[in-house]
């Protein structure tokens, strides 16, 4: 494609004028878009997250269907069912709403663990696999979750390997004073989603990851990556630590952080900046460590404390 950073800087500015005050979150959703993975936003009720999904998809002019998590929801409303037709006397497959290019998990964890295990093909081989057909997802292709971290009654919580499956997990939290007034200004007689235009295309967001795999990382930025992952693993507040997805989840979006800072090399401020958006969902707090209200963000920032820099110079002030 002609310029991977101008586009990531287009999509990111298109989405932050339906996300305002946002600017960092809304950066972490571009990076985990152009890095092909999928994307976990945890936070309670009316901040904005089904209306980034919509903004990404809009932006990206990708095809965007939302799946509404409830404790009565089938795997097969999830994934699609094979319809008997009368007229033709044969099944006919019909696709769920998973067969999108974006699409949003709503509530993920009101639904039961049968229905969330739905979900584990179609984001880690990007296929699904139903009466012994398998068929592929189109690409580019993202699962973008929401879940209220408040209201535990009536849900179910997410396994760890359901969590290891998402790139990154952001936080959007509620907006300062002003971005709030600008929220009511803007909305008051149309919401900005309304009028937003796509800024890409599909094709042209496959062209975008492509770009993002293609920047270089030093040995030494591969080794840091690793190094800091296997800290999570044996630090003493850790039940269990960051797996080797979710290295390579820390080595994709400092390859796309790179190329949006337009750079065609990664450094280990682009590792430092996204490691706990992409750790620290891995990561499970021993019960003794809870008591201390120890929690996976001081994991990775005492994690970031002790590993060396590469090509630091040790004891020169």
């Amino acid at each position: 494609m002609d310029d991977p950073q101008a586009t990531l800087r287009e999509i990111t500015t298109n989405v932050e004028r339906v996300i305002l005050g946002k600017s960092a979150e809304v950066r972490r959703a571009v990076l985990a878009l152009a890095s092909d993975g999928h994307l976990l936003v945890e936070d309670v009720p009316g901040t904005g997250k089904t209306m980034l999904a919509r903004a990404l998809a809009v932006s990206t002019g990708c095809g965007f269907s939302r799946i509404q998590f409830t404790p009565d929801l089938l795997p097969s409303d999830v994934t699609g069912v094979s319809i008997y037709n009368q007229k033709s006397g044969d099944f006919e497959w019909r696709p769920g709403p998973i067969y999108a290019q974006i699409a949003l998990a709503d509530e993920i964890n009101r639904a039961t663990p049968k229905t969330q295990s739905a979900l584990l093909e179609a984001m880690e081989e990007r296929q699904i696999t139903t009466d012994g057909v398998t068929r592929e997802l189109p690409r580019p292709f993202m699962v973008m979750a929401t879940q209220n971290p408040i209201e535990y009654e009536g849900t179910f919580p997410l396994p760890e390997a359901q969590l290891d499956r998402f790139l990154m997990r952001i936080h959007l939290g509620y907006p300062e004073s002003h971005d709030e007034i600008a929220v009511l200004e803007g909305q008051q007689t149309a919401h900005p989603i309304d009028s937003l235009e796509a800024v890409t295309d599909p094709e042209a967001l496959n062209g975008l990851q492509e770009a993002v795999r293609a920047v270089w990382v030093d040995p030494l930025i591969k080794q840091y990556i690793v190094e800091i992952s296997s800290a999570t693993r044996q630090h003493d507040a850790a039940y269990l630590g960051a797996s080797p997805r979710g290295s390579l989840a820390l080595f994709r979006t400092s390859q796309a952080a790179a190329l949006l800072a337009g750079r065609d090399y990664v450094t280990p401020d682009d590792v430092k900046e996204l490691a706990y958006s992409t750790l620290g969902h891995r990561i499970i707090i021993s019960p003794s460590a809870q008591v201390r209200s120890v929690s996976s963000l001081t994991v990775v920032e005492d994690v970031l404390d002790r590993v060396p820099v590469p090509g630091a110079r040790v004891g020169v002030s």
